[in-house]
C-alpha cells in the first residue's frame, strides 16, 4: 500500500524580494519527504491560490517578511472559504510580530512560524495536522 505523498506550495506574496528562507524552507520540507511546490517571488492572493488549486496541495505555506501578513492572510482564507477549499493546511512563517499570531490564528491560519523556527518544528506540526485529516 502506497501512501499519497503530502503536497505543500510554498509562496512568497506581495512586493517582497527576499526568498532566501522560504527557499531554505521548501528545501527542508523535501528532505523531510514531502512533495514542495515554491511559486517564486511577487505571487498574488489569486496566482497563489490558482496554483494550489492546479498543483492539488494539502499545505500552503506563505513566507512573508513585509509586514502585510494580516491582509495577505484575510484575502487567502476568504477565498478558500468562499470556494470550498478551507479543507486547506495555511500556514504563515517570516516577519511576524508575536502579536499578531492570535489574529492570524482566529481566522484559520493554523501554524505561525516566525523567523527562527526550526524545520524540525514546522515539519511535526504539518505531519501532525496531516495525521488529523
Amino acid at each position: 500500500m502506497t501512501t499519497k505523498a503530502i503536497r505543500i506550495l510554498i509562496a512568497k506574496p506581495g512586493l517582497d524580494g527576499h526568498d532566501r528562507g522560504a527557499k531554505v524552507v521548501a528545501l527542508a520540507l523535501r528532505n523531510a519527504g514531502f512533495e514542495v511546490i515554491y511559486t517564486g517571488l511577487h505571487q498574488t492572493v489569486e496566482q497563489i491560490f490558482d496554483t494550489a488549486l492546479q498543483e492539488d496541495v494539502d499545505v500552503i505555506g506563505l513566507s512573508i517578511l513585509s509586514g502585510a501578513h494580516l491582509p495577505i492572510a484575510e484575502k487567502l482564507m476568504a477565498k478558500l472559504k468562499h470556494t470550498d477549499m478551507n479543507d486547506k493546511i495555511v500556514l504563515i512563517g517570516g516577519n511576524i510580530p508575536e502579536r499578531d499570531i492570535p489574529s492570524l490564528k482566529a481566522i484559520g491560519v493554523l501554524g505561525v512560524f516566525p523567523t527562527g523556527s526550526s524545520f524540525d518544528e514546522i515539519t511535526a506540526f504539518i505531519q501532525t495536522c496531516m495525521a488529523d485529516k
